[in-house]
């Protein structure tokens, strides 16, 4: 799998970093890229009325060859009441993506989310300007 991560002053809101193998038609990365952000942004924290795309709690997606999509991502605080449930909703809605062989989400808090990685899409949703 490509190893390949972001400095976090790459990390720009709502742009987490994608990655696919080299050997991956660029045309095929994209189409995987639409479709995951498009299920990334079906996955709502409760307490938020915003996804978890807009709110900028994914940090990185990771395509590979067998299109196996590895994703890390954040909470907005540690001790977010769904923390253990929050991953099983991002592995199941990005499993169901056309041609994905299988996900796996990894849970990092570092750098630690802050509110200036929220796209305007989520500070419009949560009046937040």
């Amino acid at each position: 799998m490509n190893e390949h991560k972001a400095p976090e002053s790459e990390l720009q809101p709502n742009r987490p970093d994608f990655a696919g193998e080299e050997t991956m038609a660029p045309e095929e990365l994209a189409r995987l890229t639409d479709d995951i952000v498009a299920a990334l942004k079906t996955v709502y924290d409760p307490e938020i009325p915003a996804d978890i795309y807009e709110l900028g709690l994914i940090y990185r997606v990771d395509i590979d060859d067998s299109h196996f999509v590895a994703i890390d991502m954040t909470l907005t605080a540690p001790g977010c009441p769904v923390a253990g449930e929050m991953p099983v909703w991002v592995e199941n809605a990005v499993a169901a993506v056309p041609g994905i062989a299988g996900v796996e989400v990894k849970m990092v808090f570092d750098p630690p989310w802050d509110q200036s990685r929220m796209s305007d899409e989520a500070r419009a949703a949560l009046d937040m300007w």
